[in-house]
């Protein structure tokens, strides 16, 4: 992703729309010949004997990113933003306000402390005035009706404070909180646990401008003491009681619904100013810092342990990309003994401290991210980082000669330059793209296929003009694709898709099929909220219209693309076998505002008539998928009972075909 640094260390959105722009203009434009005349109704023969290079499962991959509401308000758990208390409380930018009894209002007195802080910066400290409370408060926070929340606080004080009350409030009646008091408090950092339960809420006044549910209320989170003296707050963090090692069960149950292969982190941007050392380690103590890249705090509580514990629960595969921009090759080197090394090495030992002995072995491993990029931390020209690579290549193969390398590529000079002098150096090659609004529905639909064509057709022609490749091919990871437009309706990038993005989601698909002997992976960017084919509010996850259509073809349609003949304008028609040759799968894209008949001959084999058809459509192109509203966009299955030689497609509309075969002809 395109990002320049201003000088607050920001990004400028001219740099992404002057991206978008110059990623518009370099897509391809169709020849003429390419186009059909549509005076004739679209007819297209299946030569079911004609296949293609099996279709990798990692075309349906993921990316997520340490951006926006990615992780950290997707992902992760965690309720409180900046729970290690990265900026002072009292900047404006602070979700932690002091409070204290009404008599004490005046003398509320909030120190950041340097000395003995607990981690990162400063520490709070709090003086206490008496017998009055005082405190600190975190507001803004979705709690839902008999549900219950976990979580830690982490206190030092003197002898006199206490008591200490952590209080969970949900109304304004004394019976709508819940309260962990500690008695007294120790001279060194003490974690003590906390568990709330949220009553009913029927007791709170009606409000009129409230846009939350009736079940979910806004609380906030009050940490007070009475007494005299001072004390200081290391940390807290606060979860629902269901989280999963940390993740939200809700976004997981997407997640696992969407069933992705395999997930590239942690970047992106982010990875060319991040040390891996930084996420390892009691969380509570692993420090804030900056988020290098992108705005807000990166709390380091979601590392390369918490990325492999996700794997694990979605039973994907990890796909972890190392720091090329500041980073240096050692630390590479030692990120891959970190994770894929025996217990007996420096890392691996390190690794097994925190509670995982046994190595993770991953395989898939990203040097670096649009170092071709001056908006990459660490840029450098071509010809220097070409020996980077091959440092780094070499440092990371020293360590685990099994693992695979996917090495940065821009379709152009960047990539010839990556091919001709690191081809020995790499398993596979990443491209990215993005596309922004057209005006134009059919040229909107389409630039995704166009762009994912244009890399396949300049890919081939290195094969063919590059020395380094003779005798091989270096496959393509296209590791970040999809489309950039739109307001930031989910925080940071968080836009939202519309029904004529999904169908150019879906024509990408069918474009990965045709050149299935090159493209390995692909890795739709990103995941949750931010360009996210899923959105998350505090409360709930569902699919936006992009993930129906990744979930809709990574669980229907087939593996082993199929020939096809004819003229199928101004629809876009793909076919395949599923992997055990009894159904043959047809996905027809009509990016039209009218109805659209399609003639099918199939060749070589039989349908039995039996079968099923996924529509997926919306009442019109701009038609959105909006959290706690009915969707516009949906998918509806429908049982088939007899053979077709025609099909009858809606407008603004997917429909993939799964068709029972009764034998090969």
């Amino acid at each position: 992703m395109c990002k320049k640094k201003l000088s607050a260390g920001l990004p400028s959105f001219a740099c992404r729309a002057m991206a978008i722009s110059t990623l518009l203009l370099a897509a391809p434009v169709l020849r003429a010949e390419e186009k059909t005349s549509m005076t004739h109704a679209p007819a297209v023969a299946l030569h079911t004997a004609n296949i293609r290079a099996p279709v990798s499962e990692f075309i349906y991959g993921q990316f997520i990113e340490h951006l926006g509401r990615c992780i950290y308000g997707g992902i992760w758990a965690e309720m409180l933003e900046d729970r290690k208390f990265y900026l002072a409380i009292g900047d404006p930018e602070s979700p932690w306000t002091p409070i204290a009894s009404p008599t004490a209002l005046m003398m509320v007195k909030v120190n950041m402390v340097k000395e003995n802080a607990f981690v990162g910066e400063h520490s709070p400290e709090i003086t206490l005035p008496g017998a009055d409370y005082v405190g600190i408060s975190h507001g803004g926070l979705a709690l839902i009706e008999r549900k219950e929340y976990v979580g830690r606080v982490i206190l030092s004080g003197d002898g006199t404070v206490g008591p200490v009350e952590v209080r969970l409030i949900w109304g304004d009646q004394p019976s709508q909180r819940d309260t962990v008091r500690i008695e007294k408090l120790r001279n060194e950092y003490q974690k003590y646990p906390l568990r709330f339960r949220v009553g009913t809420l029927t007791a709170q006044a009606p409000s009129t401008t409230s846009t939350l549910p009736a079940d979910i209320a806004e609380g906030r989170l009050e940490i007070v003491a009475y007494g005299r003296g001072r004390f200081r707050i290391g940390a807290v963090s606060l979860m629902p009681a269901d989280n999963v090692h940390g993740m939200r069960a809700d976004t997981l149950r997407v997640l696992r619904e969407l069933d992705a292969p395999i997930y590239r982190w942690p970047g992106g941007n982010f990875v060319s100013g991040y040390n891996w050392k930084d996420g390892i380690g009691d969380p509570d103590q692993r420090p804030p810092r900056k988020n290098p890249a992108w705005q807000g705090v990166e709390h380091n509580d979601f590392g390369i342990d918490e990325f492999m514990t996700f794997c694990r629960e979605l039973m994907t595969e990890p796909y972890i990309v190392v720091n090329s921009g500041q980073g240096d090759a050692t630390l590479a080197a030692e990120e891959v003994e970190y994770v894929n090394g025996a217990p007996q090495t420096p890392m691996g030992r390190l690794r097994a401290t925190h509670g995982h002995r046994k190595p993770y072995a991953v395989k898939w491993w990203g040097i670096g991210n649009e170092m071709y990029g001056d908006w990459q931390l660490g840029y450098m020209p071509l010809e220097e980082y070409v020996k980077k690579h091959n440092q780094f290549a070499q440092a990371m193969r020293a360590v685990d000669p099994g693992v695979k390398l996917i090495a940065v590529g821009a379709t152009g000079p960047w990539t010839e330059k990556m091919l001709a002098d690191c081809a020995d150096h790499m398993d596979l090659l990443s491209e990215h793209f993005y596309c922004g609004d057209l005006p134009d529905l059919d040229a909107h639909v389409r630039q995704i296929g166009d762009r994912i064509r244009a890399k396949c057709e300049a890919h081939r022609r290195y094969l063919s003009t590059i020395p380094a490749l003779s005798g091989k091919t270096i496959p393509i990871a296209i590791d970040e694709w999809n489309y950039w437009h739109g307001p930031d309706v989910h925080g940071e990038l968080g836009i939202e898709y519309s029904l004529k993005d999904a169908l150019g989601v879906a024509i990408g698909i069918h474009e990965f099929a045709r050149n299935s002997d090159l493209v390995f992976m692909a890795n739709y960017a990103q995941t949750v909220n931010v360009l996210g084919c899923i959105k998350a509010n505090k409360t709930t996850a569902a699919f936006d219209t992009t993930g129906l259509v990744l979930e809709l073809y990574r669980h229907h349609f087939g593996r082993t693309p199929i020939e096809i003949t004819g003229g199928s304008e101004p629809l876009d028609v793909a076919a395949a076998w599923s992997d055990d040759r009894r159904w043959l799968t047809v996905a027809i894209v009509n990016p039209t505002l009218e109805s659209q008949t399609l003639a099918l001959e199939i060749e070589d084999t039989k349908p039995t008539g039996e079968g099923r058809v996924y529509l997926l459509t919306g009442p019109d192109p701009l038609a959105r998928n909006a959290l706690g509203e009915e969707p516009k966009v949906t998918i509806k299955p429908r049982t088939l009972r007899d053979p077709i030689d025609r099909v009858e497609l809606p407008p603004l509309s997917v429909s993939l075909y799964v068709l029972h075969v009764e034998r090969r002809i």
